[in-house]
């Protein structure tokens, strides 16, 4: 993301979000906000962040709720998982157009499912570095975030 923690949350606060808290360095932002849509959120979140940092970033809203739900249905109990591997959730702005036919690998990283604007993949650690990356956003285009699995758990709390 760029950005100093800190200096995001206080965006958030300024914008009227309440119960701010940042997770890790990665963008992550857990808030209290008045009902609405997350449209409607992510657009107050860019124009605060803008007003803020003077820079736009891409947002991504997700409720808590949602992140729960998606923690409870365990989408990789399906598939064999080495256990070594990292389990990463890749969350998009909107639902693919089309679905590619799954699951897709190359160099260890292997996308297994897709459930509506959320992507569920796998990888080993290889020596290229995280092919992953590359793998997601030739498969699905640039507005997307990824985080792992951990990190999902950490925000759901």
């Amino acid at each position: 993301m760029n950005a100093k923690m800190p200096e995001v949350q206080q965006a958030f606060e300024a914008a009227g979000f309440t119960d701010v808290k940042t997770l890790l360095s990665s963008g992550n932002v857990v808030f209290g906000a008045r009902a609405a849509s997350e449209s409607a959120l992510q657009k107050k979140i860019e124009a605060a962040l803008l007003r803020r940092l003077g820079k736009a970033f891409l947002t991504i809203v997700r409720p808590v709720d949602a992140l729960r739900e998606l923690l409870a249905s365990d989408p990789y109990r399906a598939f064999r998982v080495d256990p070594a591997a990292k389990r990463i959730v890749t969350f998009l702005l909107n639902k693919p157009a089309s679905e590619p036919r799954l699951p897709i690998e190359v160099d260890r990283a292997r996308i297994l499912a897709i459930k509506g604007r959320e992507v569920f993949t796998v990888y080993g650690r290889t020596p290229k570095g995280p092919v992953f990356m590359a793998l997601l956003e030739k498969t699905f285009g640039k507005e997307q975030t990824t985080r792992t699995w951990e990190t999902v758990k950490k925000a759901a709390r």
